[in-house]
């Protein structure tokens, strides 16, 4: 081809790439599929190479593809931001902020002070993208984000804002049925909530509890949110925030001098962001109002 491809191609590519069928990208886009089959066309005979080849399951992608992915990705982040950028004055708190935030923070603490920040500024809008997985600010995948560890990059702005300690509970009904565990050794003998992918973090937290591990859990699954409403459900003992356990007081928190994990906290935003009124609200909003939640 002669001449670039255009955005839309690029971001057809990224479509398909995510949702592994042409059908699925066009309802994704609003396009109709021949049209996106004619942007895959475009793109592989500008790159001069194949993308997909049709497999049972749908298109899987080639080498090539996946080598382009992240490309791909930082395109659709840049038109995402860019699009967020446009709408409403910068100069005033209106517009689109997009936030990131762990599964746990977004559920149990976000809602609350994201509905205070909307009667006071009903000119923003608010997008929360829920992941363990840290999302890249410097290629604004999102605004703001809430995370808990520390960002190295020098282009962020972050600030501490306290910790969220993690320990084990349990609903008053389930230990009156179990009885209560007087050391960890006694976990053994309970229904356990636990987790169902061992990640990094869950390693090293798990080196202070020997014996909780996978293999000893009754309900295993990778969702803090659904953990905590499985030990307010009384189906055993799990671990949770203990600040987000006082909020009920059917939950009791037990074994405290065996284990208490303090989670630190930072609210993180790119610094070319820190003039725009919108952003500098959220941040300072969101910076205090955790800081509330925190323990020191």
């Amino acid at each position: 081809m002669s001449t670039e491809p255009s955005w839309d191609v690029y971001r057809s590519f990224a479509a398909v790439l995510h949702s592994g069928s042409l059908s699925a990208a066009a309802r994704a886009l609003g396009m109709t599929q021949p049209s996106i089959a004619r942007h895959i066309d475009m793109l592989e005979r500008a790159i001069g190479g194949r993308l997909f080849v049709r497999s049972q399951r749908g298109l899987s992608p080639t080498d090539l593809a996946l080598a382009l992915h992240p490309h791909a990705e930082a395109l659709v982040a840049a038109a995402a931001a860019l699009r967020r950028t446009a709408q409403g004055r910068p100069d005033q708190p209106e517009g689109v902020v997009r936030i990131s935030a762990s599964q746990a923070v977004g559920v149990l603490h976000l809602p609350a002070i994201l509905a205070q920040l909307r009667q006071t500024y009903p000119g923003l809008i608010f997008e929360l993208s829920l992941s363990d997985a840290v999302d890249d600010l410097l290629q604004r995948r999102a605004d703001i984000a809430v995370r808990m560890t520390e960002p190295k990059q020098q282009a962020l702005v972050a600030r501490p804002v306290g910790s969220l300690r993690l320990g084990f509970h349990a609903h008053r009904d389930y230990l009156a049925r179990r009885g209560i565990p007087a050391e960890v050794a006694d976990l053994r003998a309970h229904d356990l909530i636990g987790f169902d992918t061992e990640t990094p973090f869950i390693r090293t937290a798990m080196r202070h509890l020997p014996g909780f591990d996978r293999s000893a859990f009754a309900l295993r699954v990778d969702n803090d949110a659904a953990q905590f409403e499985a030990i307010r459900a009384g189906f055993g003992i799990g671990i949770c925030q203990t600040v987000a356990a006082r909020r009920d007081p059917a939950l009791i928190h037990i074994l405290r001098d065996a284990f208490d994990l303090p989670l630190r906290m930072w609210v993180v935003m790119h610094e070319d962001l820190r003039h725009g009124d919108r952003y500098r609200v959220v941040f300072d909003a969101l910076a205090k109002a955790l800081g509330a939640i925190a323990e020191r």
